[in-house]
Order: C-alpha cells, then sequence, then structure tokens
C-alpha cells in the first residue's frame, strides 16, 4: 500500500548508493521533506533521488515514522536522535534481492498460486490508519482477511489482538494464537508490549 517503501526496495535491488547530503539537523530534514514532497507531487516518486530521500528521513525523523497527510504529503517532524548512523552504500543488497519483485498495488491483485505460501501483516487494528495515501480502515481489515481466508496455500496472519480482529478471524476459519510482542521503534525497546494475534490456515 505505500509506494514509496517499495521504491526504495526497487532501488536496492538495483544497488543503490545515496549521495544526497545527510544530516541530524532540523533545517536539513525539513529542506529534504520539501524536496521529497516535490517529487510526489510531479510524479516522479519513483526515482533513485525519491528512495534516498525516503531513507534519510525515515532514518532521521520523528521515532522512525512513517506517515502522510490526505493530500499524499510526508508530514513528519524532525526528529529526537543525538547521534544517527547514516549508510550510503546499499550495494550488498542487489544479489540479494535480484529474484524479488515488489510490487505496490491492493492485496487482491496480487497475483497467487495455489501453494504459495503468504504472510500477511496488515497495520494494526487502532485508530491511526495514515501509513499511506488513503489509510486503512476496517472495511480493508475485513477485505483483507476474507480475501486471504480463500487462498488454499498456507498463510499465517499477524495483527493487534482487539476483539474485533479476534471474532474476524474466528469467524472466517483461522487458527488463533495469542502472543505479547516487544514494540520497537527506532531501536527503542522500552515501549509496553503489545498483545498481538497470530493467525493461520492451511499449515
Amino acid at each position: 500500500m505505500n509506494p514509496h517503501v517499495i521504491n526504495f526496495y526497487r532501488w536496492l535491488s538495483r544497488g543503490l548508493k545515496v549521495t544526497l547530503p545527510m544530516k541530524n539537523d532540523a533545517k536539513a530534514y525539513y529542506s529534504s521533506r520539501v524536496r521529497f514532497n516535490e517529487l510526489l507531487q510531479s510524479g516522479k516518486g519513483d526515482t533513485a533521488e525519491a528512495a534516498s530521500l525516503f531513507y534519510y528521513l525515515n532514518r532521521t525523523g520523528y521515532n522512525g515514522l512513517c506517515r502522510f497527510n490526505n493530500s499524499g504529503g510526508f508530514n513528519v517532524p524532525f526528529g529526537r536522535y543525538k547521534k544517527i548512523e547514516y549508510r550510503t552504500d546499499f550495494t550488498e543488497y542487489q544479489p540479494v534481492f535480484a529474484r524479488f519483485e515488489f510490487t505496490t498495488c491492493d492485496f487482491e491483485k496480487l497475483p497467487l498460486l495455489p501453494g504459495d505460501f503468504v504472510y500477511a501483516d496488515p497495520p494494526y487494528d487502532v485508530e491511526f490508519t495514515h501509513y499511506s495515501k488513503g489509510g486503512f480502515n476496517w472495511d480493508a481489515q475485513a477485505r483483507a482477511a476474507e480475501w486471504l481466508a480463500k487462498h488454499p496455500g498456507p498463510v499465517v496472519l499477524s495483527n493487534q489482538r482487539t476483539e474485533r480482529i479476534e471474532k474476524l478471524y474466528k469467524k472466517l476459519g483461522y487458527q488463533i494464537r495469542n502472543l505479547t510482542a516487544p514494540r520497537l521503534i527506532s531501536c527503542t525497546g522500552d515501549r509496553t508490549p503489545a498483545k498481538e494475534v497470530l493467525a493461520t490456515r492451511n499449515l
């Protein structure tokens, strides 16, 4: 659902090298955020520059968030890090990702073979859903679970454990396992552990 994440991975598969200056500095950050949004508005969100800026903004922005406004503009504020280690050379990922295909589309348009293994990790069933333009509301949660329930191959589905998520998954015939998982934001593990559900089919 987030084309900017997919664009970054596509450029990793081509051997991305980041040449733009990266500084843990508010002025530099906001200038780069403006440039990134200009690229998106001009239809150049699939470029190497956009991938590089997305990496820099995600490393430098507040809590490593990825958030967009209703117009599709990246709007995460500057972070509060004392020091950030930036990487400029990603060429070692090129051979690893050479046989991968990174796709951004509605999940129901993904071509699946009957025996394909699917691991799905939709956005948590919480109030905030704007990880991408258009968000991921309850209708999308239900549609994803229903679509995966029709797949004849093995499926593993994870989500935040809420009453309606458990009810939905059980109704569709998933096997449910409850977990308590650590929550990591920008390598900080001091957040309250999340209650999660692991739903499986055809394993």
